[in-house]
């Protein structure tokens, strides 16, 4: 599996540890931001915890999927759009809206942005 190491350095090197041969490390980046525009085809994202900042962990990493839905709310897309972009169901966007927001601990698609901003996911 290809992926991509997300966070500080000291905290990348501490998920770097934990992983194991199934996995192949394409790329580090600093945020979920940088690793997005550096276009790097890969399965998935690890974002490496920050231990020093335990209200801003996440219990579930988002997935691809769920990242770029996050990105579109961040836009300002209604669920409509997003699913027209992305050539799914908005029954479907809806489902990632719902699980974007129990994963980020938040209640609504403003409150997911600015904590997905605040976290690094993404940027503006």
């Amino acid at each position: 599996m290809r992926v991509a190491l997300v966070g500080a350095s000291v905290d990348v090197e501490r998920l770097r540890a934990k992983l194991d041969d199934s996995m192949d490390v394409v790329g580090e980046f600093t945020t979920m931001a940088e690793a997005r525009n550096a276009d790097v085809a890969v399965d998935a994202y690890l974002v490496a915890p920050d231990l020093h900042r335990r209200d801003d962990d996440l219990h579930e990493p988002l997935t691809a999927r769920e990242l770029e839905v996050l990105e579109h709310l961040a836009a300002g897309l209604s669920n409509k759009s997003i699913a027209a972009r992305l050539e799914i169901s908005d029954q479907t966007v809806k489902f990632h809206v719902a699980s974007i927001t129990g994963k980020l601990g938040v209640t609504n698609r403003t409150e997911a942005v600015r904590r997905a901003l605040r976290l690094g996911l993404i940027a503006l």
